[in-house]
C-alpha cells in the first residue's frame, strides 16, 4: 500500500476517534462526507444490476445530461420543449428550473416540422462558460441538425444561440443528433453524434468557437444500420471509453434500450469491446439493461464527481413514465466499467 494512502487512512482514523469523543455520530458523518477521495473505486461488480440510486423531486426526464457547476451544485438539461432544465444541490433532490429558450428557438423549426421539442442536449462547463449542444429533428428522419448555445450562468433565458454545428439530410449516411463533446488529453475538441443509419460519428471542433474545425466525418461505431445512438466519450486512466445505447427507446415499459461500452487509447478510436470486437462491426460490452421494474435504461451521460464517476440516464417505470437514473461507476480488474 502506498505511503500516502497509509497516511490518509491514519488521519481518517484519528479524525474518526476525535469525532466520536467530541461530537458523536453526526460529526463523524459530516467528516466522512467531506473526504470522499478516501473511498476506493470498487473493482468487483455486483452479482446483478443495481437499482438506480435514490433521487427525489422533479425526476421526469428523457435523454439527460448533467454538469457540476463551479459552485458545486448540479445542472441537468434534457429533451423537452425548448430544452428543459433541472437543478440540484446534492445530486439527490432535483427541481425544475425552466427552459433554455423560454422564448422559443425559431432557428430549429425547419428540422422539427414546427415542433418546439428539442432533443438530447449535451452540457459541459469550459473556459468560464456553459456549452450546450442539442439536436433538432423528427422521428425516423435524418433531416437533422446539431446546434450550439452558450451561457455564463446556465440559467433559463440566459443562453445565446451560437448557430448550426452540423446537419444531415437524406443524402447523408448518418444522422446529426445526440451530440457529445469530449476534450482529449492533447486539448483537441471532438463532437460525437449519431443514431441508426451508418452509426456513431465524430467531427473535430475549433475550441475558440465550438464549431467545426474541418469537413472530415470519422466513424466510431455502428451496427450495420441497426439501433445504436447516444454516444458519450469519457476518459478513465489510459483509455477513452465510448458509451452508447443499443436497441429501442421511447416505447415506455416496452423499451429495450441498454447501455454498452467499448474503449480505445485514442478519443477517435478504434474502439473495441471486452472480446476485442470492433464497435464499428457491431461490438459492445453491456453495462446496464432492463431488470425488474427498470425498463430500457439508456441515453446515458458520464461525469466525474468528487466521490466517484457517475452514470446518469433515463429509464421507464412499469407505468411507462421516463425517470432519472443515477448510479456510480466502478472498474473491474481488467479495466472494464460496471455500475453499483
Amino acid at each position: 500500500m502506498p505511503t500516502s494512502r497509509i497516511a490518509r487512512r491514519a488521519l481518517l482514523a484519528t479524525a474518526t476517534a476525535a469525532a466520536l469523543l467530541t461530537g458523536g455520530l453526526a460529526t463523524l458523518q459530516a467528516h466522512a462526507a467531506e473526504t470522499p477521495q478516501i473511498l476506493a473505486t470498487p473493482t468487483v461488480p455486483p452479482s446483478s444490476y443495481p437499482g438506480p440510486g435514490v433521487v427525489t423531486g422533479d425526476i421526469g426526464v428523457h435523454d439527460p445530461t448533467i454538469v457540476k457547476t463551479p459552485a458545486g451544485t448540479y445542472l441537468v438539461a434534457h429533451t423537452g420543449d425548448n430544452i428543459a432544465l433541472k437543478t440540484s444541490t446534492d445530486r439527490t433532490a432535483f427541481r425544475n428550473a425552466g427552459t433554455v429558450f423560454p422564448n422559443g428557438a425559431s432557428w430549429t423549426t425547419a428540422y422539427t416540422g414546427g415542433s418546439r421539442n428539442l432533443w438530447a442536449p449535451d452540457l459541459s462547463y469550459r473556459n468560464g462558460q456553459y456549452y450546450l449542444y442539442y439536436s433538432a429533428s423528427t422521428f425516423g428522419s435524418n433531416k437533422s441538425a446539431i446546434f450550439l448555445a452558450t451561457s455564463s450562468t446556465g440559467a433559463s433565458g440566459s443562453w445565446t444561440n451560437q448557430g448550426l454545428v452540423i446537419e444531415s439530410s437524406s443524402g447523408n449516411d448518418y444522422n446529426a443528433i445526440d451530440p457529445n463533446l469530449v476534450v482529449d488529453a492533447s486539448g483537441a475538441w471532438w463532437l460525437s453524434f449519431g443514431s441508426f443509419w451508418s452509426g456513431i460519428k465524430t467531427v473535430k471542433l475549433n475550441p475558440s468557437t465550438g464549431k467545426r474545425a474541418d469537413s472530415t466525418v470519422r466513424s466510431l461505431a455502428g451496427r450495420g444500420g441497426g439501433a445504436i445512438e447516444a454516444p458519450v466519450v469519457f476518459k478513465h486512466g489510459n483509455y477513452y471509453y465510448l458509451w452508447v445505447s443499443f436497441d429501442l427507446c421511447c416505447r415506455g415499459a416496452s423499451s429495450t434500450y441498454r447501455i454498452m461500452v467499448g474503449r480505445s487509447t485514442s478519443s477517435t478510436g478504434p474502439f473495441v469491446d471486452r472480446n476485442g470486437t470492433a464497435l464499428t462491426s457491431g461490438g459492445g460490452t453491456q453495462v446496464l439493461a432492463s431488470h425488474g421494474s427498470i425498463h430500457g435504461p439508456g441515453h446515458q451521460a458520464v461525469f466525474a464527481d468528487t466521490d466517484a464517476e457517475v452514470l446518469v440516464y433515463h429509464y421507464y417505470t412499469n407505468s411507462g413514465a421516463s425517470q432519472l437514473g443515477i448510479n456510480l461507476i466502478g472498474y473491474d480488474s481488467a479495466g472494464w466499467p460496471f455500475v453499483y
